[in-house]
């Protein structure tokens, strides 16, 4: 029986739930989700629940803050000025908006939550939008590809 490991090629169907119920992302919606094992193109939690499973296994794994996008922060919910934001008179809560940021001595666009309009300023938030959340995971291996070069040694 064959068995994902590192550096294989996989394509998995998946649900991420947070611990409300809310489902925050489904292959359902974005297709099947394919990455290479190890390669860092997803959480590492995921990756790692991912090796070891056999085609059509289920698995459902919790990922803590932690291991996912990390604790809220606080420091970063900041008010602007309004005229940070030009002339758009259109700014609401719950609208994304690109701020131009410094990071690493380098400007970057950023996106931010907008979570309050007042008169003297719009208070955004920089976190991520699931930091400081437990994710559960339910994912399904549909198909393993051996890399190149890998051994096909089936355990």
């Amino acid at each position: 029986m064959q068995r994902a490991k590192l550096k294989d090629f996989v394509t998995v169907i998946y649900e991420g739930v947070l611990e409300t119920g809310e489902i925050f992302e489904s292959s359902a919606d974005t297709g099947p989700l394919s990455f290479i094992t190890g390669n860092k193109e997803v959480l590492p939690a995921f990756d790692q629940g991912v090796i070891g499973m056999t085609i059509g296994e289920t698995k459902t794994i919790r990922v803590e803050p932690e291991d996912a996008f990390g604790p809220r922060n606080e420091t970063l919910i900041h008010t602007f000025p309004p005229e940070t934001f030009g002339d758009n008179k259109e700014i609401k809560p719950g609208m994304i908006v690109g701020m131009t940021m410094e990071q690493e001595g380098q400007p970057r666009q950023v996106p931010a939550l907008v979570v309050e309009v007042k008169n003297n300023g719009v208070v955004v938030d920089f976190n991520h939008p699931l930091a400081g959340e437990v994710l559960t995971y339910q994912i399904t291996l549909q198909s393993i590809d051996e890399s190149p070069g890998a051994s096909s040694n089936d355990s």
